[in-house]
């Protein structure tokens, strides 16, 4: 079962972790209530995580970001990061046909990949130009 610190119940740290989540989402989502329910110090490395890649600034724009982080969550079957994410990645400007063109390409990858893995000899030609 899950354990979640409440924001009325927030003190110390997790008060301060909420405080600043909620300056830049207007509320504190049940995923770091349920961080700040296992460990305090836990909560606050992750929020400073999630603000260093997802909200500072950024080679890659912060709706690339949210439709990357849709894409991960589609992929791992997270139904509640997916739902976080494609809300937040329509917030960043992402419109209803671009998260359905993300869908199809989730959709297709997902089956590339099966059937790239069910290869295990197969040599791929490409290479990083990094």
């Amino acid at each position: 079962m899950v354990t979640m610190v409440e924001e009325q119940d927030a003190t110390g740290l997790i008060k301060d972790v909420y405080d600043d989540i909620k300056q830049h989402f207007g509320m504190v989502p049940n995923l770091f209530k349920a961080m700040a329910g296992v460990d305090a110090d836990w909560l606050n490395e992750n929020w400073q995580r999630e603000k260093r890649i997802m909200l500072e600034d950024g080679p890659l724009d912060h709706k690339t970001r949210e439709l990357i982080a849709f894409a991960v969550s589609v992929a791992n079957n997270c139904a509640y990061c997916s739902i976080a994410h494609e809300a937040m990645a329509a917030q960043r400007g992402a419109t209803k046909e671009e998260l359905g063109h993300a869908r199809e390409v989730i959709e297709l990858f997902s089956g590339f990949n099966a059937i790239a893995n069910s290869y295990p000899d197969l040599d791929c030609e490409f290479s990083s130009p990094y």
